[in-house]
């Protein structure tokens, strides 16, 4: 799983210059462009579903044990959500504001 990471912040520091280059973009470029809004994509939205998928279930975990705290546990649960879903929010518009470059 680290693995996956790391190959994915080398990727991103290695295209990010092509992508946010002033000059014009060549062939080449907007292939890799294109290649980093797809794997943004993808990487971001598994790694967001991973991520709600332990949150959820500790929270109805949680919940099972001590019905009586669901009140306490159930709202801080719908906000790490939330706070989950925008980050693939921002992966997307990212990905869109790269793909607006082609």
């Amino acid at each position: 799983m680290v693995w996956i990471l790391l190959l994915t912040l080398a990727l991103s520091c290695f295209f990010a210059s092509f992508a946010l280059a002033a000059e014009p973009l060549g062939q080449e470029a907007k292939k890799f462009i294109g290649l980093v809004c797809g794997l943004a994509i993808a990487i971001t939205a598994s790694f967001g579903a991973i991520a709600q998928g332990f949150a959820l279930a500790k929270g109805l975990e949680g919940i099972a044990r001590n019905p009586e705290a669901q009140p306490r546990i159930f709202i801080p649960m719908i906000v790490g959500l939330a706070l989950i879903e925008s980050l693939v929010i921002y992966a997307l518009v990212i990905s869109i504001m790269l793909y607006a470059k082609l």
